[in-house]
């Protein structure tokens, strides 16, 4: 009887943190590992990633990790990973050139990264695995194939159908697709990001249409907003400067990076003379193109700065012309929204990509039909996408006449399990979690680091502290009461003795009593302080009492 089975740790009902994987029989495949930003409400935190633990506890049976393109939706939490346990990673160049800076970076070393074609046959352990390039807005993006006894399972990864695409580092490998259908497919997991929109996404991802006639009718410098990972667009906005014999400035380490490595591996290369490094950049050059570039937020908040006159380098004039052609992404709505406003207040010569107009490199309805025809799955899995969009996903397969029992719309976790060819009605759920990351540090996956971060945003904290003889437990000093966010202490006298009697209070009857602990008196006090201070002020602040210990001869 040959087992196959599929689930996610990320990436269904929400954007960002993809990560897939798929059970041929005892071996275990995994695609892409990703991260995504934190809401406005998750304070501190830095990222979110998947939860690990089913995958070290089966990290004997882990063939490969697939990494299909270099976003960090799809690759963010791989050192994370890595750190945890060593998987070997397959990926192509340039996003193998990605993965070992961000490991250097890391401190980790001695990493099994192996190099593939974007369009290719392998074997890793018994298994035959197929990939296929796509159209994407970084290069060197592709699909998975793994074969099983009962036919391929196939993830899409990104992908757009753009027949004028020639780069060999964006083209579509189209054959392959129609191979797979031919051979038989179990089982296709297309993206479902761009469900919602009508048509083939080509060519409206392209923004050149767009900023063309603004470049043109610039009085001054041009300034452009851009995801460091788009190259596409940014080899457009590029491509527009030549045209325009304006320089081209980019602003961005990664950037430029990225961009040597396109050079490197024959992708693209920057025209001859046109580029300024920014060592030798003047603020007073005139005939420049500025490409302001970073990753989610960090784009956001460098214009900010620079809109605000905080950057050392640039300083924005009222004949410069802003371009934002990086669209808001959730969680960083706020960074965008405040970017936007400061902008105005430099110049007024602001255009923002309209985003109905030019769209993300994400499959839309035409193009996910085209892959459903092509392949002629038994089975459809949409992922990579917020719920509603796995729904409209999943209709297109419902109108293409996919039976709605052959349809699995899944949570992170659910498993999807096949016997044979044949789905397994049972419903299995891996208990999994989200973990985030502040700094380089894992918060716990309950939250509580938030919630105690919640509580000290909005209602504040009160540390009272107090000092009694070791021996005697008598108070021999304070207490002594601070307010950090909860009240002003000079219009709350009465407030602060009160606490700071309630603190003695609480240790004397302890004492009297004959149950004085330390652990327990602080609990009590704590328990005591908050009732009074949630009936004199309506505030639930974090209460932080510490009773210090200390010998009589003041040791």
């Amino acid at each position: 009887m040959s087992k196959v089975r599929f689930f996610a740790l990320g990436g269904l009902s929400e954007d960002g943190k993809n990560m897939y994987v798929v059970e041929n029989n005892d071996e275990i495949f995994i695609i892409d590992c990703g991260m995504k930003y934190p809401s406005n409400e998750q304070l501190g935190i830095e990222m979110i990633i998947p939860d690990f633990s089913y995958l070290k506890e089966n990290k004997d049976r882990i063939r490969g990790l697939f990494l299909t393109h270099g976003h960090d939706d799809v690759m963010g939490a791989m050192t994370q990973l890595l750190k945890e346990i060593r998987v070997p990673v397959y990926t192509a160049p340039l996003t193998a050139r990605l993965l070992e800076r961000k490991a250097r970076a890391a401190g980790l070393k001695d990493l099994e990264i192996h190099r593939i074609k974007r369009s290719g046959t392998l074997h890793i352990g018994k298994t035959e695995i197929r990939t296929f390039g796509t159209t994407q807005s970084i290069a060197d993006g592709f699909g998975v194939a793994i074969r099983t006894d009962d036919g391929y399972v196939v993830y899409t990864s990104e992908f757009i159908v753009d027949y004028d695409t020639r780069n060999e580092g964006f083209r579509f490998d189209m054959n392959t697709i129609t191979d797979l259908g031919n051979a038989g497919v179990l089982a296709l997991m297309t993206e479902s990001v761009g469900a919602t929109r009508e048509g083939h996404s080509a060519p409206n991802h392209r923004i050149t249409r767009q900023i063309e006639p603004v470049i043109e009718d610039a009085p001054g410098r041009v300034v452009v907003t851009a995801y460091s990972q788009n190259l596409y667009r940014i080899i457009e906005i590029i491509e527009l400067a030549n045209r325009f014999n304006r320089k081209v400035v980019i602003y961005d380490e990664e950037l430029r990076a990225l961009m040597k490595d396109m050079a490197e591996l024959g992708y693209y290369r920057i025209p001859a003379g046109l580029e300024i490094a920014p060592q030798n950049f003047d603020n007073e050059l005139d005939n420049v193109i500025l490409i302001i570039a970073g990753n989610g937020s960090t784009v956001f908040r460098k214009v900010h700065r620079i809109a605000t006159r905080e950057d050392e380098n640039i300083q924005l004039r009222p004949t410069d012309t802003v371009i934002i052609a990086s669209p808001a992404v959730p969680g960083t709505e706020r960074s965008a929204s405040a970017m936007e406003d400061d902008l105005y207040k430099e110049t007024s010569h602001v255009f923002a990509i309209d985003a109905k107009r030019t769209f993300s490199m994400h499959a839309s309805i035409e193009d996910l039909k085209m892959m459903i025809y092509l392949s002629k799955p038994k089975y459809y899995i949409p992922v990579k996408g917020e719920y509603r969009m796995l729904i409209y996903n999943a209709n297109i397969a419902l109108g293409m006449g996919m039976p709605a029992a052959n349809i699995l719309v899944l949570d992170n976790g659910q498993i999807a399990e096949f016997d044979d060819g044949t789905l397994n009605k049972e419903i299995k759920m891996l208990d999994i979690e989200d973990v985030m990351v502040s700094g380089k540090d894992n918060l716990d996956a309950q939250g509580m680091v938030l919630k105690d971060r919640e509580v000290l945003g909005t209602d504040g904290a009160i540390i009272v502290g107090i000092v009694v003889n070791h021996t005697t437990k008598e108070v021999i000093g304070g207490p002594d009461v601070q307010s950090r966010g909860v009240i002003y202490l000079k219009d709350a006298d009465y407030i602060v003795k009160e606490i700071g009697n309630i603190m003695e209070r609480t240790i004397t009857e302890a004492v009297k009593e004959r149950r004085y602990d330390n652990m327990n008196c602080r609990a009590e006090a704590r328990e005591r302080i908050a009732r009074y201070v949630m009936k004199e002020t309506g505030k639930k602040p974090m209460i932080l009492p510490a009773i210090i210990e200390i010998n009589s001869d003041g040791r």
